[in-house]
């Protein structure tokens, strides 16, 4: 089951692009924005990381840390976020323990079977550390509503 709004955000510690170790729990006192993607280098995923990024301004404004996570190694991560100029950090879950613990995994990404990777997700965690809205693509294919991810930062 994906986790729910209201509930304490899943706690985890990632390796990021940068090499650096990120801790959710870490992050309490600003609000947090978890945008889940299936793949480095993919079309969709690209689309969507760059429009965070061109929102960047908007979040910053809004006091919030906006982290990218895919199951995509941290070198993988780390030539995806040079390439697109990215200014926040994606973060790698390889072991897929927090695509699990967030209940979405997608199994089989593109028909390759034992390939399974993040389905696109995004949830806001307030300051406290509690989920305050979620978004899961019914398919990988589909972008989030990026005004309605900035509009629960805002409501925060």
């Amino acid at each position: 089951m994906p986790v729910e709004i209201g509930q304490v955000a899943p706690d985890f510690t990632l390796h990021s692009d940068a090499g650096e170790t990120v801790t959710l729990q870490e992050l309490r006192g600003s609000p947090v924005v978890l945008a889940f993607f299936p793949a480095a280098f993919t079309g969709v995923c690209e689309q969507e990381l760059c429009t965070l990024r061109d929102s960047m301004a908007a979040f910053n404004d809004l006091g919030a840390t906006v982290l990218g996570i895919s199951v995509d190694s941290r070198f993988s991560n780390a030539a995806f976020a040079k390439q697109l100029g990215l200014e926040f950090s994606i973060l790698s879950d390889y072991s897929r323990s927090t695509v699990d613990a967030y209940g979405i995994r997608f199994h089989d990404l593109a028909g390759m079977d034992g390939y399974d990777t993040a389905n696109r997700a995004v949830f806001v965690v307030d300051s406290q550390g509690t989920v305050t809205w979620s978004w899961i693509a019914d398919h990988p294919g589909n972008e989030p509503p990026y005004e309605e991810v900035k509009s629960a930062i805002a409501a925060l």
